[in-house]
């Protein structure tokens, strides 16, 4: 069976179609193949790494942890920013330092604080607890209903919510809209502008930019009682901590 189980590991790094029966046979066999995954994880590339970080959350086997966090140091951001958010899923044990490493090391790369990585630890941190997003209190307010598949905030208040935000020194990044259609929820398009901050300018210029061009957005949004917006900021904290 072992043997078997390392077969299946090597080919997470295959073609799509035998990676993915492998995922899902690694899946199937369950907190079994979690020792033979961890051990073969060093040996295999980008792709075979992020199938085996979605078998690792799918099994949900606490062992994991000193594997993705170890992934947290590869070269490759979309591993860092997939083993972050595996830490926070799973609620490895003793991973908040790790993660914390890992967002300073973001900011030492000097990687934009609006791109997936850094998103991705500090979606995970927030959701150990590490990190509190501010909200100020008529954002709190306007947001619909709490609940898992919350859809955020109504399009028609969108332009309450920016300026709500930025008043309170918070930084849009971006947003993604959604409409609801009974009980499902899917995403739609924006306006879709190219916004590209010159991230070495102050703070305070950075969150009248970003303002400026959320605003715009919002003139463009789609508007309707069933259409919610997501906006993603940050707190200058985010920047220096």
């Amino acid at each position: 069976m072992t043997s078997h189980i390392d077969q299946l590991v090597q080919q997470l790094d295959g073609e799509a179609g035998a990676s993915y029966d492998a995922r899902a046979e690694l899946i199937w066999i369950g907190p079994d193949a979690i020792p033979a995954i961890v051990d073969g994880l060093p040996s295999l590339g980008g792709f075979g790494q992020l199938t085996a970080i979605e078998v690792f959350e799918e099994v949900g086997d606490q062992r994991c942890g000193p594997a993705l966090t170890g992934l947290l140091d590869s070269e490759n951001p979309t591993v860092r920013e997939w083993a972050a958010m595996a830490l926070a899923s799973l609620e490895i044990d003793g991973a908040v330092e790790p993660l914390c490493r890992a967002y300073q090391a973001c900011l030492e790369r000097a990687t934009p604080p609006d791109w997936s990585e850094p998103g991705g630890i500090r979606w995970a941190l927030t959701a150990l607890g590490a990190r509190t997003p501010v909200v100020p209190s008529l954002t709190s307010r306007l947001r619909t209903a709490a609940g898992a598949d919350n859809p955020g905030w109504p399009s028609a208040r969108f332009t309450d919510v920016i300026n709500d935000l930025a008043d309170h020194d918070q930084l849009i990044l971006y947003s993604q809209f959604w409409k609801t259609d009974g009980e499902r929820t899917y995403g739609i398009s924006g306006a879709g502008l190219d916004w590209q901050p010159d991230w070495t300018a102050p703070w305070e210029d950075l969150v009248e930019e970003a303002r400026a061009w959320a605003l715009l957005e919002a003139t463009e949004a789609p508007v309707a009682e069933n259409i919610f917006v997501s906006p993603t900021w940050i707190d200058r904290t985010d920047l220096h901590p």
